[in-house]
């Protein structure tokens, strides 16, 4: 009954306190972000300095114990959980119940970054009074470093007793484990536990901008079959097509039946054909045999699928699989799934979110935060939420240009500011419990 009452209490708070202001305390939380600003920028520093590309184990491990003594300063209990079962590092995860009544939160960020430790890119560099390049500054230790420092603030005026937060830092998110299910156990039973979660990444990197609906990633490989034969006998009713020709004719079936949905896309982005045909689906690559005056046997193709929502999921997969099933005369087709990460579909909970975020941001006199194109966002983490929380939010870390990139710059001026706007939407849930 209390999280009935909570969630039905948060889903209101927007419409409660639109257009109030700061008041004192709130006055005091954004005085605190601005002290304590350098110390992060500082704490994002040493992050970027540590390796953590995904494979790097033992230097994502070194990130999380940086984070962690930031954590139990602020009364956190922090633990580390172990991803060997899956062949990463693992997760670090730190729990604060505070008094035990209020809303319970869910915060979302990642330790590991693309830049293995081979890449030339491994410093953090001031380029000047606003800006620092540097792997993962933007993707997403500056997120790490947003969310310490938002709760840092609240810490200050006692704001944190008021609340339930459990912290979920990844440590494989940019190349998770192939066990996703397990790889993702501790997210979602974090997200089953909470009411309302809120990631990290640096969604579009712009400040007006925020994220409540990301296409989930799943992948698809396709198999066709043909007689291997001698070329001049191709169309033949004995003969068939061939496997290259059935690939060929179910992709453009693809692109025909299923181009121009909203927020559906499909990408074939690996074809291997021929009469003897190798893939290795973990690596992305593989090997072809054939002759040009030989029909050809078989033909894989690998891809990804994006959507929205999972009945588009649904949908899309039921329409390829009937296309699929379609064969030209003497070949034969089959198309596997797999699941990836979920889409996370915007939900009326998640607009409330956003508008609590977006009442932070005016208060602050910085101005309105609008929905992001959900095209434009790509998965991550907070997407094993769906589902499971009553409103999610993401987008809100540090921000920047050329992420993936040795050119990933990021604007630390959005540091303190997207620090504030969750310290003030934080504090404004607090205030929403039933017994506040």
């Amino acid at each position: 009954m209390h999280r009935l009452l909570c969630c039905a209490a948060l889903l209101l708070v927007p419409v409660a306190l639109a257009g109030q202001g700061l008041h004192g305390v709130e006055r005091r939380i954004v005085t605190a972000v601005d002290l304590g600003a350098p110390a992060a920028i500082s704490l994002l520093e040493r992050t970027v300095n540590q390796n953590s590309g995904t494979m790097n184990l033992p230097g994502v491990r070194a990130v999380g114990r940086l984070l962690e003594p930031e954590f139990t300063r602020l009364g956190f209990t922090v633990r580390w959980v172990d991803g060997a079962a899956w062949g990463r590092a693992g997760h670090l995860i730190a729990e604060r119940n505070g008094d035990g009544r209020g809303p319970k939160v869910l915060l979302i960020g990642h330790l590991d970054t693309v830049f293995e430790p081979d890449s030339p890119f491994q410093r953090f560099e001031r380029l000047n009074d606003s800006t620092a390049r540097g792997p993962g500054t933007t993707d997403m230790k500056g997120g790490n470093a947003i969310m310490l420092l938002a709760l840092g603030a609240l810490q200050e005026v006692g704001g944190l007793d008021r609340l339930q937060v459990r912290v979920v830092i990844t440590g494989d998110e940019e190349n998770p484990g192939d066990l996703l299910d397990l790889a993702r156990k501790d997210l979602r039973e974090a997200a089953d536990w909470a009411d309302a979660a809120i990631g990290f990444e640096d969604g579009p990197s712009d400040p007006k901008l925020a994220v409540i609906g990301r296409r989930g990633s799943s992948g698809w490989v396709l198999r066709t079959a043909g007689k291997p034969y001698h070329s001049s006998q191709i169309f033949r009713p004995e003969v068939g097509s061939g496997a290259i020709y059935e690939a060929a004719r179910i992709l453009a079936a693809f692109r025909d039946s299923l181009a121009g949905d909203p927020n559906v896309t499909f990408n074939p982005g690996i074809i291997v054909g021929g009469t003897a045909v190798t893939f290795d689906q973990d690596q992305d690559r593989g090997t072809a045999f054939g002759k040009t005056n030989v029909v050809a046997e078989s033909t894989t193709v690998s891809g990804d699928l994006r959507t929205l929502t999972l009945e588009q999921l649904d949908r899309t997969r039921a329409t390829m699989r009937r296309l699929v099933a379609r064969h030209y005369e003497g070949t034969s087709a089959e198309i596997v799934f797999d699941d990836g990460y979920p889409p996370l579909a915007p939900t009326e909970g998640n607009r409330r979110l956003l508008a609590l975020f977006d009442q932070a941001s005016r208060d602050i006199g910085w101005g309105p935060v609008s929905t992001a194109d959900p095209a434009r966002a790509g998965a991550a983490d907070i997407s094993f939420t769906s589902g499971r929380v009553e409103m999610a939010l993401d987008g809100v870390g540090l921000m920047g240009s050329g992420g993936h990139t040795v050119n990933e710059t990021a604007d630390l001026r959005t540091l303190p500011l997207n620090a504030k706007r969750v310290a003030l939407l934080l504090h404004r849930l607090a205030r929403a419990r039933p017994d506040a």
